[in-house]
């Protein structure tokens, strides 16, 4: 019985770094800041260095939108290499992968990362919509975001 318990003890303590491990903002804090998060978002600014890289990391599936352009490379774990041209003010959608980045640029890449961590529920009171981030609050966080880029 007590085998049982510290086997559980120890796959459940590897899960959980496992899972920590991939979040890009503890991974990756260099590239990758958290602006806000609940239960059903997570909004990260990014930001990569002319020619920096990252480790492998992975996001929810959810949008990102360009504040800069850049030039980025992605190589996802089962190494297929895929290179995006992101115009400033551009949002794309992403689908949740594990995957690295490289700025192939000369200049900064700065973006914003709205990553999707659940749907809500078709019956949410109000308190649960009261949780999510108003237009005040979006506009604060990138307004921030966009401030802290021009001081990098």
């Amino acid at each position: 019985m007590l085998c049982r318990r510290f086997l559980a003890g120890v796959i459940l303590c590897v899960a959980a770094n496992f899972a920590v491990a991939q979040d890009p903002t503890k991974v990756e804090p260099k590239h990758y800041k958290l602006q806000f998060e609940n239960e059903r978002v997570q909004v990260v600014g990014v930001h990569y260095g002319p020619h920096e890289k990252s480790e492998m990391h992975e996001h929810p599936g959810g949008v990102s939108v360009s504040v800069t352009g850049g030039h980025l490379r992605f190589t996802d774990q089962n190494g297929k290499v895929t290179e995006v041209y992101a115009k400033a003010g551009e949002a794309r959608w992403f689908p949740p992968f594990k995957h690295k980045v490289e700025n192939l640029g000369d200049e900064p890449y700065n973006g914003v990362y709205i990553g999707i961590k659940s749907k809500p529920a078709a019956h949410a009171s109000n308190a649960k919509q009261d949780s999510a981030p108003n237009f005040e609050q979006i506009a604060e966080i990138l307004a921030d975001h966009a401030q802290s880029v021009g001081k990098r």
